[in-house]
């Protein structure tokens, strides 16, 4: 791919999709230094991969495709040093998070903090599926991201807005 293409190619993904990297990168990583270093790593990745790009999917599939190719590796690093049993299941699920619900709190920055607290929790492909659904990827986009069929995209979306759901309101699953 021409240098100039390329240029184009990572201008107009920098000024689409910035936001939303800087958001992957906030819902993978709590510290802040690590966070930007994990941001930093999408852009670079992306950078580089816009070699590979041919074209045959949207800027905005093959971004997140890096994005969260980056990501994945990232969270596989950080498994090596995380407990077995941190992970939940989505079938099992029972949040432990006792913080104030949304209606308690005060501001959407707690909200938020909560939402990524109970994401963070999930197995990294559950986690990779609600992510990209929080941007608004339909669930034909978020299967050719993630490798799964469209049917099994909408059941994991299905079940994990109720397990987020139960997360802010626990007392109706009781």
């Amino acid at each position: 791919m021409p240098e100039a293409r390329r240029e184009t190619h990572y201008r107009t993904i920098a000024a689409s999709h910035g936001a939303a990297i800087a958001r992957l990168a906030a819902a993978y990583e709590k510290d802040p230094g690590l966070r930007q270093d994990l941001e930093q790593d999408i852009h670079l990745h992306l950078w580089r991969s816009l070699e590979q790009f041919a074209e045959q999917c949207s800027l905005a599939t093959w971004t997140y495709r890096v994005a969260h190719n980056v990501c994945a590796r990232h969270v596989d690093k950080a498994v090596r040093s995380r407990p077995a049993g941190a992970w939940l299941d989505i079938g099992a699920v029972e949040p432990e998070d006792q913080r104030a619900t949304p209606e308690q709190a005060t501001g959407t920055a707690l909200t938020l903090e909560r939402l990524y607290t109970l994401i963070d929790r999930l197995r990294p492909i559950d986690r990779q599926v609600v992510l990209l659904y929080l941007e608004d990827v339909d669930a034909a986009g978020i299967a050719e991201v993630t490798g799964l069929s469209p049917g099994a995209v909408a059941t994991r979306i299905h079940r994990i807005k109720a397990l987020l759901a139960q997360g802010f309101h626990p007392e109706a699953s009781a």
